[in-house]
């Protein structure tokens, strides 16, 4: 039996494929944007993972540490040490800020823990290359994503990190690569103030009369040693031991120590339902924009395609070609451009992936979901073209 779509399609092979892969661009971007959230969403889960905590510990009633900004007294650690169920606890500072090497800045969070020892809560998991950090102060681990190469200086607010061991996957929920350095030169780079601020505040507290009373000798000496020291945390990371419910032992963190307490799979839902809930949103409405476009474009180019063969079309008619037959035929070639389009589209997703600034999660079920959608989209967008042509009177084959 003779394919008339696909006869159809031979005699203007070159229109049809070009035609295939401007719409498969199209779809392309439209998967691309798919695999932005999913990576989205992996990177959460990799900035949970790496942890390598099941509790975290935040300052009460906020949502920290990622979602909201969270301070603890580093000696929280200690009290939580006691607790039945607690392995392991260790300090964390976060701080999303532009570090800079050899004058160019990159977006980076800077990562503050008190150990280094593999296993370690917050510590990184695993090193590609060089050594962990063993000195108090100035020694950086980076992500590779950051560019840092070993032996690079890294400028960190005032002072400068030799980045002495790099790592991987080792990211923010937002995408931004990892610097781990010391937690007392992370305390000092996020919450103490820069020299000229300090200096503002010891002579605005030096001219208050307040503070330099005759029977309260010290007073002031007390006011400035405060400014120059700081001992908070973003959040206590605790590893529950063997044996024990996490959920339980967050209940009595909470109940008598008075601090929140998130579990992974509470934390889950704060970074996904939460922090990242507004692009999810955003890329939902882009890729039901990207549909409708899709629709339209497909839409337009079959009812052309057909228009151009109003002839030929008549001309089928009179030979007593049924209508079913003919709706086939542009069915056919309407399903035929969405499957070249999508070849293209996948293989451009799967091409250009790797360059995007922000990890791109293609997953096999996202295909195979956009395979059907883009199948269903051009069986509908050919239904015009279809009215169209079984609307065609045969008279045109000998009018004209």
């Amino acid at each position: 039996m003779i394919s008339l779509a696909g006869r159809d399609i031979l005699h203007s092979w070159g229109k049809y494929v070009f035609t295939g892969i401007g719409l498969g661009l199209l779809i392309g971007v439209t998967l691309s944007m798919a695999g932005i959230y999913r990576g989205m969403v992996e990177d959460a889960r990799a900035l949970l993972n790496n942890s390598g905590a099941d509790i975290w510990v935040v300052q009460r009633d906020t949502l920290g540490p990622y979602a909201e900004p969270s301070s603890l007294h580093d000696d929280v650690y200690r009290i939580l040490q006691g607790l039945p169920g607690v392995a392991a606890t260790g300090n964390v500072t976060y701080l999303t800020m532009q570090a800079r090497r050899a004058g160019l800045d990159e977006r980076v969070m800077v990562v503050g823990i008190d150990g280094f020892n593999s296993g370690h809560p917050g510590a990184p998991a695993y090193l590609l290359a060089g050594r962990g950090i063993t000195r108090a102060h100035y020694e950086a681990v980076a992500d590779i994503k950051t560019g840092f190469s070993l032996g690079d200086h890294v400028t960190i607010r005032r002072h400068e990190y030799l980045v002495v061991g790099l790592t991987q996957r080792m990211v923010s929920s937002g995408g931004d690569p990892m610097i781990f350095i010391p937690l007392k030169d992370a305390q000092e780079a996020q919450f103490l103030k820069d020299n000229d601020a300090i200096l503002n505040d010891r002579a605005r507290s030096a001219a208050n009369p307040s503070l330099n009373r005759p029977g309260v000798p010290g007073l002031l000496d007390a006011i400035i040693a405060s400014q120059s020291a700081n001992h908070n945390v973003n959040a206590v990371l605790v590893k529950v031991a063997d044996g024990w419910d996490s959920e339980v032992v967050a209940q009595d963190i909470r109940r008598w120590k008075r601090l929140q307490a998130y579990t992974r799979v509470q934390m889950e839902e704060i970074l996904i339902a939460k922090l990242i809930a507004t692009s999810a949103k955003q890329i939902g409405m882009f890729l039901v924009i990207l549909a409708i476009v899709s629709a339209a474009i497909v839409s337009f180019i079959i009812y052309t395609m057909t228009l151009g063969k109003i002839r030929e079309i008549a001309v089928l008619k009179l030979i007593g070609t049924r209508n079913r037959t003919i709706a086939g035929m542009i069915l056919q070639e309407s399903l035929g451009l969405g499957l070249v389009g999508f070849i293209v589209g996948k293989g451009a997703a799967t091409l250009w992936a790797p360059y995007f600034p922000k990890f791109v999660l293609l997953e096999s079920g996202d295909t195979l979901r956009g395979f059907v959608a883009v199948m269903l989209i051009c069986a509908l967008a050919s239904i015009v073209a279809i009215r169209a042509a079984l609307r065609v009177d045969p008279a045109t084959a000998i009018g004209g």
